[in-house]
């Protein structure tokens, strides 16, 4: 008689699996060494193969070897055993297999199901029992041995307790259904997160266990992982989307925005410490780890159930197929919800789209970025109209429309914006105010700066890239270019090399280490406004020229997370920005600040206000008759701030003495003073630079390629 080879055990049966069925089949190849059906002296060798298969060389030198030989009791193998004898698990157990399935399935998977073989391997496995045995009773076995196998002491664990081994393996199951059908339909955004979301029903799951009933084993084993590890980076993908859309309102993009992973971690560690963001990066790896593995575990369990009850299983496939098409056709909803799901189809779809669009763009916008309207303008043609003139354009972190038309941000931001308008009227300014839509959304502010100021819609990484390798003309470069200004940038957010410098065509840049300060940090911000206002004045503004300057001066105080907030202090008090510490202390915690909602917009808001009104007091205090002060925001504040469907819209100011400076942009209808109108015209933000040249004055040569 051939031997036959253990292939398969169910990992769901107590006492089945791996690590199960492996004391009945022990069992039952010593109890076999005494002949066929209890017959003396025959050796089934099915059996013996089938338990030194499973069991293994560890568990078989634990057995009893002097029994090996004894003749049966009288009267063993007659008439119906005792329920003692049975397997655990045998009887009742729809989630389990009993060890005499196991040891039927394993031959019949080494020789062929039906095989004479394997028939005989069933019935010696079925009719031999640890009680059949002389000394061989769970009572006379040795204990296991220390150093034995952890899947040996499994199997005495579940031998000795079959009713809790049954309802761990029922949990088990149970769990890992729940784990893949709530990964499966997870929506992509955390607005569209609820409970109905988790209700519904799956096509991708429909589909799986067809393919996965269609398999023989091995085949099905591998599959079941592959899925859930693909499952699991789909996962991953979903919950990159929900962030990146919760803060900077767009989706994951898997060719460019991993390098944005390390600015967010940077981000946490000036917010919330660095001991709480390498426990929170340690975590957050972690998580991602568990969710691989388990999920592969998950798919391969709920295969094996798929398998050991094929028929149940095949039928229910097709009736869920049935009912999903048809929900599908006719568009049930649960809640609000279709209930027929194919998010992971969808994700997988888009994300693949997505590359293939992105690398697209890449070539086509390469092209773009070679033409340039102004790109051949002679030096002397380019804004004739402000020669003679200190042209200062500043970006306010985050200065977004929200914050002047959200019911708890306006109030307090519109108050400051009318004050200081009349401030600014008495002092002799004049302002017009406007909106641009925005690249980008809750961060990246360099999108949005290298947007407004190259003509450019720059709305990624790549492009952003592109762009800074160019020799695309910039708004602040053409003052370079025409000879008539000197250039400089006053950057207290760099705190590294910054080679952008070249693009924008500054002469010299201040980074965060080059304006002496020595007061705290207000969480991300390296410094408050107000100071490095006064540092720009000192340093740059308030120094003799033999040209007029251009500078380019970024504010950081109402970068997120709005905690603490500086305050305003008397100008001639600020010295090296020591006495920002008593402020800072006294200020919101950063981590407050994130975890509540309604605190996070009040903060913004009062954040706003305390950026427009320091560059507005610095304009007050030091502006002349030739300062012309452009002032804008890079981009909305979060999701969280702003809203879920605010748009990218941003408040853009021009602010001058001279009235001729305002008359010239007279005809683009924007509203009087600091706060333009909910109806003012909303332009595309790359749209500015080529009507502010022309605005005054200069003249188009276009440059291609």
């Amino acid at each position: 008689m051939p031997q036959h080879k253990n292939t398969h055990t169910s990992p769901d049966a107590p006492g089945g699996g791996p690590d199960g069925g492996v004391e009945a089949l022990v069992e039952q190849g010593k109890s076999e060494g005494r002949g066929d059906a209890g017959a003396p002296g025959t050796h089934s060798e099915a059996g013996d193969a089938a338990a030194k298969a499973v069991a293994g060389p560890e568990v078989q030198r634990g057995a009893p070897a002097g029994n090996a030989g004894a003749d049966p009791a009288p009267g063993a193998d007659s008439g119906p055993r005792p329920e003692a004898s049975r397997a655990p698990g045998a009887e009742g157990d729809p989630d389990g297999t009993p060890e005499a399935e196991a040891a039927e399935t394993s031959a019949a998977e080494a020789s062929g199901e039906g095989s004479p073989d394997a028939e005989a391997a069933h019935t010696s496995a079925a009719k031999t029992t640890p009680e059949d045995t002389p000394g061989t009773s769970p009572e006379s076995a040795p204990d296991t041995p220390a150093g034995a196998p952890r899947f040996a002491r499994l199997a005495r664990w579940r031998a000795e307790h079959p009713r809790g081994a049954r309802v761990l393996s029922r949990t088990i199951t149970v769990l890992a259904a729940i784990l893949v059908v709530c990964t499966l339909v997870m929506p992509a955004t955390i607005v569209d997160l609820g409970p109905a979301t988790f209700l519904r029903l799956p096509g991708e799951a429909i589909v799986g266990a067809a393919i996965l009933l269609a398999l023989p084993r091995r085949p099905r084993v591998v599959a079941a992982a592959a899925g859930g590890v693909v499952l699991a980076a789909l996962t991953v993908l979903n919950w990159l989307d929900m962030g990146f859309k919760q803060y900077l309102g767009r989706t994951f993009n898997l060719v460019l925005d991993w390098s944005l992973l390390g600015d967010a971690q940077s981000y946490l560690e000036d917010s919330l410490g660095r001991t709480a963001t390498l426990a929170a990066t340690a975590g957050l790896i972690l998580l991602v780890l568990l969710l691989f593995a388990a999920l592969a575990y998950a798919v391969v369990r709920l295969s094996d159930v798929l398998a050991r009850h094929s028929a149940t299983a095949t039928r229910g496939t097709l009736i869920a197929g049935v009912v999903w098409i048809t929900c599908s056709s006719f568009g049930v909803q649960l809640a609000g919800v279709p209930l027929a799901a194919d998010s992971a189809a969808v994700t997988l779809q888009s994300q693949t789209e997505r590359v293939s669009d992105t690398l697209k763009d890449e070539a086509e916008f390469q092209k773009v970025a070679k033409v340039d309207a102004f790109g051949a303008t002679p030096p002397d043609q380019l804004v004739p109209d402000l020669r003679g003139k200190d042209m200062i354009f500043t970006f306010i972190e985050s200065y977004g429309r929200s914050a002047i038309e959200d019911p708890i941000m306006a109030p307090g931001v519109d108050k400051t914006l009318a004050v200081r308008t009349e401030a600014l009227k008495r002092a002799g300014y004049h302002a017009r105010s406007g909106w641009l839509t925005s690249a980008t959304y809750g961060g990246s502010s360099w999108l949005g700066h290298s947007t407004s100021l190259s003509g450019l819609w720059v709305s990624n990484q790549q492009r952003y890239r592109t762009v800074m390798a160019s020799d695309h003309l910039s708004l602040t470069k053409v003052f370079k270019k025409s000879g008539a200004w000197n250039t400089v940038g006053v950057m207290p957010g760099v705190q590294k090399a910054w080679p952008e410098q070249s693009f924008f065509g500054l002469e010299k840049v201040y980074n965060a280490f080059g304006l002496g300060y020595r007061g705290p940090k207000f969480s991300w911000s390296t410094m408050p406004d107000q100071y490095t206002l006064e540092q720009f004045q000192k340093r740059v503004h308030g120094k003799k020229h033999d040209k007029p300057l251009m500078s380019e001066v970024i504010l950081t105080s109402s970068h997120q997370p709005w905690g603490p907030i500086p305050k305003m202090v008397g100008w001639d008090e600020l010295g090296d920005g020591s006495i920002f510490k008593g402020i800072e202390a006294a200020g919101n915690k950063p981590a407050d600040v994130i975890a509540d909602t309604t605190k996070s917009r009040q903060e913004y808001g009062k954040s706003i206000q305390y950026s427009v009104t320091a560059l507005t007091e610095w304009l007050e205090r030091y502006g002349t008759k030739d300062t012309v002060l452009v002032f804008l925001g890079d981009h909305q504040p979060i999701a969280r701030v702003s809203g879920n469907h605010a748009s990218r819209d941003v408040p853009v100011s021009i602010v001058a003495k001279d009235p001729k400076v305002l008359d010239k942009i007279g005809d683009w209808g924007w509203s009087d003073g600091l706060r333009p109108a909910h109806d003012a015209p909303v332009w595309k933000m790359n749209l500015f630079r080529d009507r502010f040249l022309t605005a005054y004055g200069s003249t188009p040569h276009p440059k291609k390629g």
